[in-house]
C-alpha cells in the first residue's frame, strides 16, 4: 500500500535533515495516515479509508 491520502491525494514531501555541522542529507516527510471507517450515505455502508489527520479533522468539522 502506498503512503497517499485517499481523499486529499497528499503524498510525501522532500526535505533535508540538517546536522549540527550544517551537513544536509535528503529525507522524506511522510503524511500522517490513519485507517478510518467512514459511513457512506450513497452506498449506505461503512468504508475503510487511509486518510490523513488533517482530512479527519475536516470531516468532523464539516460533519460528513
Amino acid at each position: 500500500m502506498s503512503k497517499i491520502c485517499q481523499i486529499s491525494g497528499k503524498t510525501a514531501n522532500n526535505g533535508y535533515k540538517i546536522s549540527h555541522s550544517n551537513i544536509k542529507t535528503k529525507k522524506l516527510q511522510h503524511v500522517n495516515l490513519h485507517t478510518k471507517k467512514v459511513w457512506s450515505v450513497k452506498q449506505n455502508r461503512w468504508i475503510k479509508l487511509k486518510i490523513s489527520t488533517k482530512v479527519i479533522k475536516s470531516l468532523y468539522k464539516n460533519k460528513l
